[in-house]
């Protein structure tokens, strides 16, 4: 096991890390920073000549990141998207030498921690939802103007709500009344909405899911950034890609099948395997947290890991 101090511990951290088969020398990508839990793990497998560029959103990962580039050269941090990846290798000159890269998707335990940043539906605060509170609009901002057509296809889509027209139609006929703009008013109006209950499951958290999706466009950012990820690796470079819900597994399942199947011919085609022209191949199977984490960490339960080797 990694021996890191960390505050808050990042899930499936060894299995993430021996998954990349560090090189010391290497280039590596942290394409969501957080809390540092990765990056620092890395750091500690790479020498010297190793480097390790970090990319967050989030201004209070940015602030943890540029304190730790301080402390330590071989790292650096670019508050951006993942879906600004290549765009930041290129920068640096390093397309086709990235040996490999890190993204844990979705909402970490410190965002959801805070209150005031609207993330959870079991603390108080302003409905915000925006990875980087600097840019585009709150969640309070688009349910005050949304149509009724764009609540339900964002709750329906980004949710999988099945009563995502009668939580829209809450939301409207609320929104009249007085403005939605706190968690707990969200989330106690989804509560009256839903007709049934979930053991063990908020009637909310679809929903809430739903909006922080949309409000900081992550599926269309993981679908670039594993597009560009294959342009900017090495031969021979791993992608790292660690989902907790069934939407941002089922793009990365798919993307990961599609490239290391190759090219799109017919079942009868008289080639072989290896003539399919595979740009990647899978390393391992799916990876799920053990019972030790899950005993320490409830958040891992939903996590999955996938890794790719680049091959062409």
């Amino acid at each position: 096991m990694i021996n890191i101090q960390l505050k808050h511990l990042p899930v499936l951290l060894d299995e993430t890390v021996f998954a990349l088969a560090v090189k010391p020398d290497g280039i590596y990508i942290d394409g969501t920073f957080g809390c540092g839990g990765h990056t620092r793990a890395l750091l500690a497998k790479l020498s010297n000549k190793g480097n390790l560029v970090g990319l967050d959103k989030d201004p209070s990962s940015i602030e943890k990141a540029r304190k730790l580039a301080l402390e330590d050269s071989r790292f650096s941090i670019n508050q951006c998207s993942f879906g600004n990846l290549a765009e930041v290798v290129n920068s640096r000159l390093w397309k086709g030498q990235v040996n490999g890269i890190i993204l844990d998707i979705g909402v970490s335990s410190p965002q959801l921690d805070v209150a005031e940043r609207g993330f959870s539906f079991q603390k108080d605060g302003f409905l915000d939802m925006r990875m980087n509170p600097n840019v585009g609009i709150s969640a309070a901002e688009w349910l005050a103007r949304a149509t009724m057509d764009d609540i339900v296809t964002v709750i329906k889509t980004f949710g999988e709500e099945r009563y995502g027209r009668r939580i829209a139609r809450a939301i409207i006929e609320t929104r009249e009344i007085l403005p939605i703009v706190t968690t707990l008013q969200l989330a106690a109006l989804i509560y009256k909405a839903s007709p049934s209950r979930e053991q063990n499951k908020h009637p909310a958290t679809r929903t809430f899911q739903a909006i922080r999706i949309y409000i900081n466009n992550e599926l269309e950012d993981l679908k670039i950034a594993l597009e560009q990820a294959l342009d900017v690796l090495a031969f021979g470079g791993r992608l790292a890609v660690i989902s907790f819900h069934s939407l941002e597994d089922r793009i990365i399942k798919r993307f990961f099948r599609n490239e290391s199947r190759g090219d799109d011919l017919p079942s009868n085609f008289p080639i072989t395997i290896d003539q399919l022209n595979p740009r990647v191949r899978l390393v391992g199977r799916t990876i799920k947290s053990n019972d030790l984490e899950l005993a320490l960490n409830s958040r891992a339960r939903s996590a999955i890991l996938r890794v790719i080797e680049k091959l062409v």
